[in-house]
């Protein structure tokens, strides 16, 4: 049974580093909009998807919320349900805990914040948009260096920029500008990851010049230039020589921060220890390296990524985490960062070789229920029946089984009744997990038969069936936040309101008083 648990209890957590992780069990839409600052985005009707990867301790203390929508007892026995042993209830809600600590907006706020901090003490240099298209103009020896990850890039980029995503930077900077004449400009769409990736490079002590694109895509936006779209370049991987002088910049620099290293041994040990401390295996090199081949056990997280979207890989506040790659470089300048955001973090020495069979913490389980599942042929031979799509809304929008109706998972329960029509209700999801997971609740709100369809859209589309556009909306489409600096469709007035919030959050910070941040300055000698 759950328990509860007082803001200052929680916000206590923090403070001693103990281990907690804390989930906002609303939709994205409002946890956007205001939660506490180390608070995971985790809607009650995704739980038994979302959880586990970002908690696989059973034994770690979970504290859960919502804003009165009466969302919280539902995801704690929801999540007790899968194994969970310690789970409470936030005393009072978001409400309750306003009145004691800071509430941010946005996502990925930790990692956000974190950036504008490290600016304000490295004072990071950075150029204005103007200044680098006009650079960029009358100097041939300067290169731009996109700091997103590729698909970002792909989408929308500077004119002559080159993707090479933050984990990345140093690991192929120099074999992008050879010569340290060359003048480096590290961009992204808003702030963090070029705040990030030009000190990563200034605190590697690279010969290079190096500024950040202020307020990246968005400041070249608003500054009245224009972007390209579906460039494809690519930094390659280093040279010999320039792995080598990478790995001296990225172990010197890991060592003034005091990152430490590890063996097998110890990570054994760590393994041996997960079911009494949290332990995150993540390997951080690019995406296409980690489908090549990986150590098992461990995790895909890029280290740019990583450090600007911590809350997505890591659930845990105070946990332990473990990190890998080839090379001493990656791994090293991603540690450095994640130890000044407040993680207990280490480096699997890359001579050392990941045990087999590391013995990790069990975590939890979910067994979808067969006896309510429907294949796409029997759909179609179903009379009457309707199906509710309960993907996110922007990808219903795109497309959906022709007459689906959208529906929040959040609130299936209130709007099934809603359905028109007395037939049998099949839910769909893209892949079919999400609907799966619903059933049971949906099934326990109306009169109707429910269902769902075994594979989800997916297999409708596999099966040969056609998707249709029409919307058609049982649910206030509130489960995704349009970030301002995604996409190329962006209203200036909101791209101009998120740099202005992003400007605020050191204030934030100083104020709230939980984060642990502690930004290290280069005092080596020269």
């Amino acid at each position: 049974m759950a328990k509860f648990i007082t803001a200052a209890k929680l916000r206590q957590h923090w403070v001693n580093r103990h281990e907690i992780a804390l989930l906002d069990v609303r939709e994205e839409g409002p946890y956007s909009e205001s939660h506490p600052l180390f608070a995971l985005s985790v809607p009650v009707s995704e739980i038994e998807k979302k959880l586990p990867p970002l908690v696989p301790r059973l034994s770690a203390p979970i504290v859960v919320y919502d804003d009165g929508e009466g969302y919280a007892e539902r995801a704690a026995a929801k999540i007790l349900a899968l194994g969970y042993r310690d789970v409470a209830i936030l005393e009072g809600g978001l409400s309750g805990y306003a009145r004691i600590g800071e509430v941010y907006r946005d996502v990925n706020v930790p990692s956000k914040a974190f950036g504008e901090l490290v600016e304000s003490i490295n004072h990071t240099p950075s150029l204005a948009a103007r200044d680098v298209k006009d650079l960029l103009e009358t100097e041939s020896d300067v290169v731009v260096l996109d700091a997103r990850r590729f698909e970002e890039y792909n989408t929308m980029s500077i004119p002559g920029g080159r993707s090479c995503p933050g984990g990345e930077l140093l690991y192929r900077v120099l074999e992008a500008a050879p010569s340290p004449k060359t003048t480096v400009i590290v961009n992204c769409a808003g702030r963090t990851r070029s705040i990030v990736g030009t000190q990563s490079l200034i605190n590697s002590r690279i010969p290079n010049k190096v500024a950040a694109l202020r307020n990246g895509t968005i400041g070249w936006t608003l500054a009245g230039l224009e972007l390209e779209t579906k460039k494809t370049e690519r930094v390659p991987q280093p040279s010999v020589e320039a792995s080598q002088k990478a790995q001296q910049y990225a172990k010197s620099w890991a060592d003034h921060v005091g990152v430490s290293s590890i063996d097998s041994d110890q990570l054994r040990r760590f393994a041996e220890d997960s079911e009494k401390r949290t332990l995150y295996l993540l390997d951080v090199r690019d995406p296409n390296e980690y489908a090549v081949g990986h150590p098992a056990g461990f995790s895909n997280a890029p280290g740019g990524q990583l450090v600007q979207a911590t809350d997505e890989w890591v659930g845990v506040r105070g946990a332990r985490i473990v990190l890998y790659d080839t090379d001493g470089v990656r791994a090293r300048m991603t540690a450095s960062w994640l130890l000044q955001l407040g993680w207990e973090v280490y480096v699997l020495q890359e001579r050392s070789p990941v045990p087999e069979g590391l013995a990790v913490a069990k975590g939890p389980s979910w067994h979808s229920s067969s006896a309510a599942t429907v294949t796409v042929d029997g759909l179609q031979t179903l009379t009457g029946a309707t199906v509710v799509d309960l993907a996110r809304s922007t990808s219903y929008r795109k497309s959906h089984i022709p007459g689906a109706w959208f529906a929040s998972g959040p609130e299936l329960a209130r709007d099934l009744r809603l359905v028109p029509g007395d037939g049998t209700i099949v839910l769909t999801s893209p892949d079919g997990e999400i609907a799966a997971m619903n059933v049971e609740d949906a099934r326990n709100s109306v009169s109707r038969e429910v269902l769902y369809l075994a594979g989800g859209t997916a297999a409708w589309v596999a099966a040969g069936h056609a998707l249709e556009t029409e919307p058609r909306w049982l649910s206030q489409p509130i489960d995704v936040y349009k970030r301002p600096y995604e996409g190329t469709n962006n209203a200036h007035r909101d791209m101009q309101g998120y740099l202005d919030w992003e400007y605020g959050l050191v204030a934030q910070l100083a104020n709230d008083g939980v984060a642990c941040f502690h930004v290290v300055r280069d005092q080596r000698a020269v």
